[in-house]
């Protein structure tokens, strides 16, 4: 048993009730799972009055809260009003843990997660009423945070040129958590999808920021001379729509596939050919590290965080350069295949959620 004593943390968890959860509830979900391994601290999660519960794939497994208001009444009292207070929902809470920017009011310690600072870089790509919401809660976070977790080392620089100090700024690594499909599996999932031939994958929110059309553009300056290779495309739609395909890419080569459960998207990402991921901005880019778990060549981003986290093991490209990316994918899907196969299984070993839970758990015993 542990000589410490119990550390109750309050963790914002509403994101897994979200429309489109996307990465940061993974991210909740699977950093709450790996703290109950710490017998020194009780978890609560704190989320806004739903009727349903939340979907299966993101269903925090620690007890939630939840508050008398909905969402949007309920981040707004959290901004304009300070009430309720993370410790009024969550009674006797020690530290307050915002794992979003939905933080709420609290006279505890307070530790924020800061996914990516992309709306002061994009604005063009968030609402206006996004656009404001963030702001404040990044002023917010650069007044009362005694804690900043960042996934990588470029989200910390942009916190430390957003106004954040460097001194309270910790980059933990995200994890990745992927079952590795049989054989079996992989057919039951083609015979779904009718995805029969061999395929290069996207995986992620469809939104601007991930530069789709750029990939569609390189993916069709190989596909006449890769007859029986096709371009899956996995994930829910998110601001902004499917861009139209290139008129040289046949609509018959594209398949779209929307959101997929968890045990399908690792089908998908075992079954590709090589992995590609051309984001012009992310905060960490899980896609990346989850395709490189499965082995999977992978295509990214240079100059990014999903640079950062593929280390050597992946092939780096100008985001916006179709004819690089399209050289990347030919040599990723040809020989140097096998070798960024072996790189990305190496690489990807160094990330876990268990690691990123003690780090976590670390800064949570500094603060309490």
């Amino acid at each position: 048993m542990s000589s410490h004593p119990t550390l109750r943390v309050a963790m914002t968890v509403e994101q897994c009730w979200q429309r489109v959860p996307g990465g940061t509830a993974t991210y909740i979900v699977e950093l709450a799972r790996a703290l109950r391994a710490f017998d020194d601290l009780s978890i609560i999660g704190l989320a806004a009055r739903h009727r349903e519960p939340a979907p299966v794939d993101w269903t925090p497994e620690i007890p939630v809260r939840f508050a008398q208001l909905p969402r949007r009444p309920l981040y707004d009292a959290w901004q304009q009003l300070h009430w309720p207070r993370a410790e009024r929902l969550a009674r006797g809470a020690d530290i307050v843990h915002a794992t979003t920017w939905a933080i709420p009011p609290t006279k505890r310690p307070l530790v924020v997660t800061v996914h990516d600072v992309a709306f002061l870089y994009d604005r063009e790509h968030f609402t206006p009423r996004g656009n404001a919401f963030f702001r404040r809660a990044l002023a917010h976070t650069r007044s009362s945070a005694q804690a900043v977790i960042v996934p990588s080392q470029v989200t910390a620089d942009d916190c430390i040129e957003a106004g954040i100090e460097a001194a309270r700024i910790v980059v933990i690594p995200h994890g990745s958590h992927v079952t590795v499909p049989t054989p079996a599996d992989l057919a039951a999932w083609r015979e779904k999808t009718g995805v029969s031939r061999e395929y290069v994958m996207w995986c992620g929110t469809v939104e601007p920021r991930k530069n789709l059309p750029t990939l569609l553009a390189a993916f069709a300056l190989i596909a006449a001379d890769q007859p029986d290779l096709d371009l899956v495309l996995v994930g829910p739609q998110g601001w902004g729509r499917l861009p139209e395909l290139p008129s040289n890419l046949p609509p018959e080569r594209v398949h779209v596939l929307g959101h997929l459960s968890r045990r399908d998207l690792d089908a998908a990402y075992a079954g590709a050919r090589a992995f590609c991921f051309p984001s012009i901005r992310e905060g960490f880019g899980l896609p990346v590290l989850e395709a490189m778990k499965h082995g999977t060549p992978v295509v990214t981003s240079r100059g990014t965080a999903c640079a950062e986290v593929a280390g050597d093991a992946a092939l780096l490209v100008d985001p916006l350069d179709a004819v690089a990316m399209a050289q990347a994918l030919r040599e990723a899907t040809g020989d140097a295949g096998r070798d960024l196969r072996r790189l990305g299984l190496e690489r990807s070993a160094v990330f876990s959620w268990e690691a990123a839970a003690a780090a976590t758990a670390e800064v949570y015993r500094s603060l309490g």
